[in-house]
């Protein structure tokens, strides 16, 4: 027998604790959006905005405010400095927003500040590299399709794999399809696209009622969203090893929304006619939480040393994992159920007729 937190036969009201779970939901995703509307969008780092890497070995150890001071005089926009790699690499990472200037121009500048603080040999310029403008927005357009394209072929499995609707959900797939190319033609920026995209994904949910797929996108929009919004208030910026957590955090999020939804598929199909479909929601979560809750905690552990020992080149990826595990286990239960919930009969398998044809 398996190890076990909690017993299966807990009876937590967690479906009754929902209007606070939405409370406390809007209140962070709005606090997110209200950072990015100030700050005019996402921070985006060389990756997404252009600009250049130095990445310099120096022959002993310094302190990194040693070599930002070295940086101050040298005329480079959005200059960041950081340590790179282990205490004993003594290797730093120079980056600028800059992508107008030429690499070797870079390069002498970055030569004559650290010469005059750390001595012609006391360092060695090991790597440079420069992402221009174009590139960065290219990146940052197909970073976006990643995330979209990832969830609508999660609402498609959901769809097929637990209301037996696969007709429905190629359908949904094709009409989204041809509105975003529609929507494309206009000419509108990439990441509104990608929300108008998400809309309409959660409309066609819901008007073909594929309700387990629209507790589950939602769940995964939610996750993204609190992820994001927590991100631009802490003020970090945004590349492409973020743009791969948010994947890993929506592939972490669907697993745990999986387990909970199959629970109450089961449950659902043998439950008797004098039970509700809320009694059994709750009830299939209460007996998945042990394994939700153990799963979580092992995750969040290895994430946690990853972030204290991973490095400064990780530390964000491992940041947005941290907090991706924890809103991901928490929208499977106080998210993704609720709403499931909240479309009432149309949320029960109609008997399952489509299973026992």
């Amino acid at each position: 027998m398996g190890l076990q937190l909690i017993k299966s036969n807990t009876q937590v009201d967690f479906i009754g604790l929902k209007k606070i779970a939405f409370v406390v939901s809007a209140i962070v995703i709005l606090a997110g959006l209200g950072s990015l509307l100030i700050k005019g969008g996402p921070k985006y780092g060389i990756d997404f905005a252009g600009g250049m890497i130095v990445q310099v070995k120096a022959d002993k150890a310094n302190d990194v405010n040693v070599i930002k001071e070295a940086m101050n005089d040298v005329d480079l926009p959005g200059m960041v400095v950081q340590t790179l790699g282990l205490e004993g690499d003594h290797e730093y990472l120079i980056r600028t927003s800059s992508s107008n200037i030429s690499s070797q121009e870079v390069r002498t500048k970055v030569s004559d500040a650290l010469t005059g603080d750390l001595g012609a040999d006391g360092f060695e310029i090991q790597r440079l590299e420069m992402v221009g403008p174009k590139v960065g927005a290219d990146l940052r357009a197909k970073a976006l399709e990643a995330l979209f394209y990832a969830v609508l072929i999660i609402a498609v499995y959901i769809s097929g794999r637990f209301e037996q609707r696969w007709t429905a959900a190629g359908i949904m797939a094709a009409a989204l399809g041809g509105t975003i190319y529609g929507v494309g033609l206009t000419g509108l920026d990439m990441g509104w696209l990608i929300v108008v995209a998400m809309a309409v994904t959660i409309g066609l949910c819901w008007y073909l009622k594929l309700n387990y797929a629209l507790g589950a996108v939602a769940a995964l929009i939610h996750d993204v969203t609190i992820t994001v919004g927590i991100f631009s208030i802490l003020g970090k910026e945004f590349d492409l090893t973020i743009i791969a957590a948010l994947l890993t955090i929506i592939g972490y999020s669907l697993n745990d929304t999986i387990i909970v939804f199959d629970r109450i598929r089961e449950n659902n199909l043998a439950r008797k006619n004098t039970e509700s479909f809320g009694a059994v929601i709750n009830r299939s979560i209460n007996q998945t939480l042990s394994r939700t809750i153990m799963t979580s905690l092992t995750t969040l552990l290895v994430v946690a040393c990853l972030y204290v020992l991973g490095g400064a080149v990780i530390h964000d990826f491992a940041l947005a994992l941290l907090i991706g595990v924890f809103v991901g286990t928490y929208s499977s239960i106080f998210v993704a159920s609720p709403i499931l919930l909240g479309f009432g009969p149309s949320a029960m398998p109609e008997e399952e007729e489509a299973v026992e044809a």
